[in-house]
């Protein structure tokens, strides 16, 4: 399984530079995603107090922004230069459960 958050010493310098654009781009496209997974959380707040469970979908959705979030978080904070897809991808996020 390949870390997110992994250590890597080579480091291209064209890429520093396109990095630049490419996280703009990143970041407008968080910030939409970011402003309906708020929306999302606002109406699951409601759901839950009045149905007493959660909706799946609006988790799901709220789950797909925070997987992407943590998804591009390596390459935006230079410790990689792998660039992730524009678009939202699903990722695998897990804990190591302590025996």
């Amino acid at each position: 399984m390949k870390q997110l958050f992994a250590y890597e010493e080579k480091a291209g310098r064209i890429e520093l530079f396109i990095r630049i654009i490419y996280s703009f781009i990143i970041g407008i496209v968080l910030m939409i995603y970011g402003c309906i997974a708020g929306i999302c959380m606002f109406i699951q707040f409601f759901v839950i107090l009045i149905l007493g469970r959660r909706s799946r979908g609006l988790s799901d959705f709220i789950q797909g922004y925070l997987e992407y979030y943590v998804h591009i978080l390596p390459y935006t904070f230079f410790m990689t230069d792998e660039r992730p897809g524009i678009l939202p991808t699903s990722v695998i996020i897990c804990e190591e459960e302590k025996v």
